[in-house]
């Protein structure tokens, strides 16, 4: 059979994806086959077999234990496929192949994850030798076995294990890696495995520790005096010399590789235990900082060799996922700083070295806070990997500016622990080291611009937390900063401009006179400088300058902005411009805050023009549809304050090019450019004045007639509705007025017509998510043109609505009737009676509307909305319709008393318990779920930890405390209770109109038989509700 499944897995490396299929087919119609996990295992073990067959071999075995070994897997399709036996062949096979020190890694790995996948489900039950088989292999493997149960340990402690099963093994497992570990026989990379599975234990006692705090706090404390001085012996070692290409190998005990990687799991353990369990480290914290420091600062000059004067690659993992690059070990180190910094006990030592120093020259000469910024000053700088990646690309450069790149490294670990230090004068500090780099010597460029990184990172800091900059001190930085805007290194000039727009826009450093000067500078290099790197940072400064100066200043360089801005766009290859996503933003951005310096302006420069152009390119980024979305707002806000004249002049302008957007849209069918259009044309309509300009609906209602019968997009469907009803609240005379000449009909005609397509079975919730609001729109301008059609219009917007399952769908349906109830209550509820509806449940209109309702009542958002539902509630209540009371609906849930955890299949298979009541219970029920408590001062006690004032205060010390809730605590237990009190924690907030009408309401029916029968049937957290209406005082 081997053959036959050999050729088979060939076959699933084809290029041909009807070869691939017909082979993945057949493997699985040999699940059934016993020998068929065997066989698979037999080639996977043939080191003669091509790499890729054995890996594919494994590949196809996961995927059988996955769906076919127990109904316990997640990925479990139905049937086991093979005997028991045939199981416990599997077991000892594939654990054999795992441990037999196979030289090739990746065969190994994926046979552990293969071990994992099966302990998780057997261990300990059906496979009960499995830990103490692995426990006796570790003293007595060979190098290459070794490697290979410790995967399998890996796999395990990670996958495998649940909490039981790791508290019955946890003592000799960790006693077995701390002896491999710290055998110093062992290679390197072994050890640093070894490291990373105690590391990972840590998630497992977390976890316990909740249930079990006494063993596992005594465990915790005796593995932790056992690794810890192993622990700070390794930080000591120093690191081997810097190997070339033919010598950086992970064998040797005195192997660069195996060095850094075993440091660097080393940290990462140390930086686990401290954010788990920080008093394990207590008595060693500062001999742990010390340490770190101490590598920090020998680790500088490798570092600077190896990524900023030379080009070695970085990030680099083994194949076991062990970083082994100097430059993930610094991250550590730097991340584990930042986590020690934050220490009651560091914090106090820092203070007490540096209360004795004398501020000389406007710096603490010779203290720990001027070499740590020398430090990080180092490690901030470029990488040549870095630099190459910023010219080949300037988005690359763009997301690392904006700290939104997953690229983590060292420069942005750098920036993290620049905003801890911040409590320390670090401003004045750094300025030592930057002027000894600018004034006093040769420094290089990339370490005159990470000194200058450094700077805007405190800046940034400062200026977030309103803490003063001392102006003197600003001025000396600004000589260097002059300096870096015309140095020929463009990553140095272009720092310069970037932190020139931060230090004179923050107001306490008083450089507010020098601001134009420096605006105008930072305009001509947009236009001249011939870097690209150097222009668009320039082009995300100009942000600064334009939020910082006053009106009259904006509105000077707003011209000059655009003008800049357009320039750079017509440099550039607007084909690649949809894939520069990050460059797209922040020319959006700039212009934005151009625009906004006075929006009224726009008509009289290309601003729109640019804004379209770049609208047009970006349309399928979130982010910058956001933007172009805000920044029309503005435009069209501003302009229609100003008058009807103003407004028709910018419709004159941007109607032709939206409508020609969506007819470009059509043809391309670009979805994401008619989205864009259509919600631009919302926005537009939305601040239109009353009536609209002549010619408006002309112009408009063709295009979205069309377009809501074509599009299949959600959000294009709900912008264009939107915009219908924004036109027909503004001028709704127009609409009915207008006949579209492509077709004969009439705009009235036209609005019906939409409505019914939205309302169809056809269009899903999301995209009809705004009819609801059309349609009540309709009816309140057109009640008299309706005629018969008003009815036939509620009727299918009740049968709509009896299918409707979107929540915002749902509550905008129903507030056709919600708005209709406060003017024809008594109407409304007659006509539903007669309406028969199949779906949702079936019956008449009235019970099949009010059964949705009332049921999604509860969440419903917005303050108005709540407070109309709440009018139309007590309207139908005080109607005391006889019909209602022999109308059943949803009540309370029937609480399940088991403490059993409800999986996905077991909600499936016995769904959640409701009660049945009538609709006047329901209707109160409803409306006392709309009470709230009266605004307080007072916050949970937990939250209230979490947003306390991170100001100088004589007491706000940072705690050495865990890094997680203590779940086991009474008072966690009691504060984590309180979120679910409504009168402490509900996003349906205070509203004075509201609860005084509800207040009123319920003290008006409080006397009547009927309520009294009523309030017998509410259960007890609804009286106490009730109760707080005695504290309004109602007229």
């Amino acid at each position: 059979m081997e053959q036959q499944v050999l050729d088979l897995l060939a076959g699933t490396l084809e290029v041909a994806a009807e070869t691939r299929s017909n082979a993945e087919r057949h493997l699985e119609q040999l699940y059934t086959n016993d020998a068929f996990p065997i066989s698979l295992i037999s080639i996977a073990s043939h080191s003669s077999v091509d790499l890729a067959l054995r890996q594919s071999a494994l590949l196809a075995l996961k995927t059988f234990v996955l769906r076919t070994w127990t109904p316990s897997i997640e990925d479990f399709q139905g049937v086991v496929t093979i005997t028991d036996a045939t199981k416990d062949q599997v077991r000892q096979s594939i654990l054999a192949l795992a441990t037999s020190g196979d030289h090739e890694r990746r065969v190994v790995s994926a046979a552990s994850y293969v071990v994992s996948k099966i302990a998780s489900v057997d261990f300990p039950e059906s496979w009960p030798s499995l830990l103490p088989t692995l426990l006796q292999l570790v003293p007595r493997s060979h190098e290459s076995q070794l490697h290979g149960v410790l995967l399998v340990l890996s796999s395990l402690v990670e996958d495998g294990f649940d909490e039981e099963q790791f508290g019955n093994s946890a003592v000799e497992l960790v006693k077995c890696i701390y002896d491999v570990a710290t055998n110093e026989s062992n290679k390197l990379t072994s050890r640093a495995l070894a490291v990373s599975i105690f590391r990972a234990c840590f998630e497992t006692m977390r976890l316990m520790y909740e249930t079990d705090k006494a063993s596992i706090k005594q465990f915790m404390h005796e593995a932790s005096d056992a690794w810890t001085p192993f622990f700070i012996n390794v930080l000591k070692i120093p690191l081997p010399q810097i190997p070339n290409a033919e010598q950086e190998d992970d064998s040797g005990p005195t192997s660069w590789r195996g060095t850094v990687a075993l440091k660097t799991q080393v940290v990462k353990a140390l930086d686990k235990i401290h954010r788990e369990f920080p008093h394990l480290l207590s008595q060693h914290i500062l001999t742990l900082f010390g340490t770190v420091w101490e590598s920090l600062q020998v680790h500088v000059g490798p570092y600077i060799a190896l990524y900023v004067s030379d080009s070695q690659h970085g990030r680099l993992e083994d194949a076991d996922r062990l970083p082994y690059t100097l430059d993930f070990l610094v991250i550590e180190e730097l991340d584990y700083i930042q986590t020690l910094v934050g220490s009651v006990t560091v914090k106090r030592e820092l203070d007490a070295q540096l209360a004795p120093e004398k501020l000389l020259n406007g710096t603490y000469h010779g203290t720990w806070i001027t070499q740590i910024m020398s430090i990080l000053v180092g490690y901030s700088q470029i990488t040549q990997e870095d630099e190459g990646l910023w010219n080949f690309d300037v988005n690359v450069f763009l997301s690392e500016e904006t700290s939104e790149t997953a690229n983590y490294s060292p420069r942005n670990a750098c920036t993290y622990l620049v905003q801890k230090l911040c409590k320390w004068p670090v401003l004045n500090s750094l300025l030592a080291h930057t002027k000894t780099i600018f004034e006093e010597g040769p420094a290089s460029a990339p370490m005159k611009e990470a000194a200058l990184f450094v700077l805007k990172q405190i800046l940034d800091e400062l200026d977030s937390s309103s803490m003063e900059i001392d102006p003197d001190l600003a001025r000396v930085y600004l000589n260097s900063v002059g300096l870096a805007m015309h140095d020929e290194n463009e990553f140095l000039r272009a720092r310069g401009y970037i932190v020139a727009a931060k230090l004179t826009t923050i107001e306490s450093t008083k450089l507010a006179d020098v601001v134009p000067d420096y605006a105008r500078q930072t305009l001509t290099a947009v236009d001249n400088d011939p870097s690209e790197v150097v222009k668009v940072s320039c082009i995300r400064a100009m942000q600064e300058y334009l939020k910082t100066l006053p009106a009259s200043g904006a509105r000077e360089f707003q011209v000059q902005t655009v003008a800049a801005i357009s320039n750079f766009l017509s440099s550039q290859d607007l084909s690649e411009l949809k894939e520069s996503e990050d460059l797209l933003d922040t020319l959006v951005e700039t212009l934005r805050d151009a625009i906004m310096a006075d929006p009224s302006l726009c008509l009289e420069h290309p601003a729109l023009d640019v804004l379209f152009t770049m609208a047009s390119y970006g349309a399928s980024s979130f982010q910058t549809t956001m933007l172009v979305n805000e920044a029309f707002e503005s435009i069209t806000s501003s302009m229609a304050a100003q008058g009807t004249e103003a407004y028709a002049q910018l419709c004159a302008k941007v109607l032709p090019t939206l409508t020609g957007a969506l007819d470009v849209g059509d043809m391309t069918s670009e979805n994401a450019l008619s989205d864009m259009a259509v919600s631009l044309l919302s926005s537009l309509a939305e601040h239109g004045p009353e009536p609209l300009p002549q010619n408006f609906v002309a112009a408009v209602m063709p295009k979205l007639y069309r377009l809501l019968f074509s599009s299949s997009e959600f959000s294009t469907n709900q912008s264009a509705t939107v915009t219908i009803r924004h036109i027909l609240s503004h001028d709704a005379n127009q609409v009915f007025t207008w006949v579209d000449p492509a077709t004969g009909k009439g705009g009235l005609e036209i609005v019906l017509l939409i409505i019914d397509r939205l309302l169809g079975p056809e269009v899903d919730d999301a995209s009809a998510a705004e009819v609801g609001g059309l349609t009540v729109e309709l009816v309140e301008k057109a009640a008299d043109r309706l005629g018969p059609f008003l009815q036939q219009l509620l009727r299918v917007v009740a049968i709509r609505l009896s299918t409707a399952e979107h929540a915002s769908f749902l509550q905008n349906l129903v507030f056709v009737f919600v708005r209709l109830t406060l003017s024809n209550g008594k109407e409304i509820l007659d006509f539903l009676a007669e309406v028969q509806i199949e779906g949702g449940g079936g019956g008449s209109g009235l019970e099949v509307v009010l059964r949705k309702w009332l049921e999604h009542s509860v969440h419903f958002t917005g303050y108005d909305a709540i407070r109309q539902n709440v009018m139309a509630l007590t309207t139908i209540y005080k109607l005391r319709d006889e019909r209602l009371a022999n109308i059943q609906v949803q009540g309370d849930l029937v609480v399940d008393n088991s403490t059993r955890i409800r999986t996905r299949s077991q909600s499936k298979q016995t769904p959640l318990q409701y009660s049945v009541i009538t609709v006047p219970l329901k209707l109160i029920k409803a409306l006392i779920s709309e009470i709230a408590s009266p605004p307080s001062p007072s916050t949970p006690g937990l939250l209230r930890n979490h947003l306390k004032d991170d100001s100088d205060d004589e007491d706000d010390e940072w705690e050495d405390e865990p890094g997680f809730v203590d779940l086991g605590d009474p008072t966690t237990t009691a504060q984590l209770m309180s979120y679910a009190d409504e009168s402490k924690w509900d996003n349906r907030q205070w509203d004075d109109e509201t609860q005084t009408f509800l207040a009123k309401f319920f003290k008006e029916i409080s006397t009547e038989p009927d309520f009294e029968y009523i309030y017998h049937a509410l259960n007890d957290e609804e009286r106490e509700k009730l109760q707080l209406i005695e504290k309004f005082n109602v007229q």
